[in-house]
């Protein structure tokens, strides 16, 4: 005579986890094509810290430059270290791929549309940004 509302919980559960699992796939592929377009081997994306040392390696130069994510541990100003880096980091991404602060703004702050976009997308690796043209 009542409607299950438990039953509704479930359908709706249900869905969204289907939902959750489609778009982490997709982020998957991104991910393995952002780096197969940097030169690196596409399935170092879903190892974990393997990834990170890619990812290092593609927009510092250095890979190892990833430990300083390690930073965190120390307190207050740890977190706020790492935050900068990452989104430097992020920002050498952006320029790696020819794109600029606005690309930048959106990797900061919807990684996942963005990270799709620059994977999916017409973009080339033209290699790492620097910021003082002497370096090259």
């Amino acid at each position: 005579m009542y409607p299950n509302y438990y039953s509704y919980l479930g359908s709706l559960s249900a869905g969204l986890t289907v939902v959750i699992l489609i778009v982490a796939a997709l982020i998957i592929v991104a991910n393995w094509k952002i780096y197969e377009k940097a030169g690196v081997p596409g399935w170092g994306s879903l190892i974990p810290f393997y990834n990170a040392y890619l990812l290092y390696k593609i927009t510092w130069g250095n890979g190892w430059y990833f430990l300083l994510n390690l930073l965190v541990i120390i307190p207050f100003v740890g977190p706020i270290v790492v935050l900068v880096i990452t989104i430097i980091t992020e920002y050498k991404l952006a320029q790696a791929f020819g794109q600029g602060a606005g690309f930048t703004v959106g990797l900061v702050l919807l990684p996942y549309i963005f990270t799709l976009i620059l994977g999916f997308g017409d973009y080339r690796y033209n290699g790492m940004y620097y910021d003082n043209p002497y370096q090259r």
